[in-house]
């Protein structure tokens, strides 16, 4: 075995060596404050407050969960976003996958303006436009009301332009034989384009659920009424003026992230796959 190829060995370890430390550092940075989240959730508050602090609870406790079901209104914010989320992501989807695979798939006269139309929103900060929408809303009747959050996400830019991606992949060749097969649009959009579309679909699935899942500043400024609130402003009410019960803060937050993963574990496989095949061909 020559020198250079020795050398061309070794330095291919260091390498793969060096990813491999960097992404163990990268997956420590993102376990521990998750880990510290769940753990401080069971602990009482006399350990949530010690120092140096205490990683591993001496005594477990329910009686934070307990307390923000029980107690408090958590399970109505809960039902509220799931409710929100659930609603807007659906819809979302439909209508991202119809526009995208017009743009995709279809000439029409200003085509390409109008799909530069749409992306130049994506440019306009929310700040700019949280004011307009607010006195829109107060005009029409719909602030404190779940109108307010679901109506203006029903529609989703990104969504569009991801969808037109992916679209772009799937060979024109396929409608046309369908179309030969007396296939109408309709039907050749369900049953050959959809399905050809499922990492596409997961990916933004994800990725829409946990905006609106997230979502704190536009509920906040819409919602006026405890019973309505959703679970990133419900959360936010736990925090007293003069103190905070931080394990029962992270209760309500170890609560609010399962779903997110739940959602994110059961379509990891398609998301990977769109987030790789959506930007193919432009």
């Amino acid at each position: 075995m020559s020198d250079s190829t020795i050398k061309y060995r070794a330095k291919e370890k260091l390498l793969r060596f060096l990813n491999w430390f960097i992404l163990l550092v990268g997956a420590v940075v993102m376990i521990v404050p998750f880990y510290w989240m769940v753990t401080t959730s069971f602990k009482y508050p006399s350990e949530v407050i010690t120092y140096p602090p205490i990683w591993i609870p001496t005594r477990i406790t329910l009686a934070n969960y307990q307390k923000i079901f029980y107690q408090m209104n958590f399970l109505r914010y809960f039902l509220n976003s799931a409710y929100i989320s659930v609603t807007v992501t659906a819809i979302a989807i439909i209508t991202s996958a119809y526009v995208g695979y017009v743009f995709a798939k279809f000439n029409f006269w200003g085509k390409n303006v109008i799909f530069l139309a749409i992306l130049s929103t994506m440019m306009v900060p929310f700040p700019v436009t949280m004011i307009p929408m607010y006195l829109f809303m107060v005009r029409i009747g719909w602030v404190g009301s779940h109108k307010a959050l679901i109506i203006p996400g029903l529609y989703s830019t990104f969504g569009i332009f991801m969808m037109r991606q992916f679209m772009h992949s799937i060979p024109n060749e396929l409608r046309e034989a369908a179309k030969i097969d007396g296939c109408g649009e309709f039907r050749i959009f369900w049953t050959i384009i959809m399905p050809l579309t499922k990492s596409g679909l997961a990916a933004l699935t994800i990725f829409t659920f946990m905006w609106n899942w997230d979502n704190f500043l536009w509920p906040l400024i819409v919602l006026n009424t405890d019973n309505m609130f959703t679970l990133p402003v419900g959360l936010a009410m736990f925090a007293n003026q003069y103190w905070t019960d931080y394990a029962l803060v992270l209760a309500g937050s170890t609560v609010t992230v399962a779903p997110v993963l739940l959602v994110f574990f059961l379509m990891q496989k398609r998301f990977i796959e769109g987030i790789t095949l959506s930007g193919l061909k432009a």
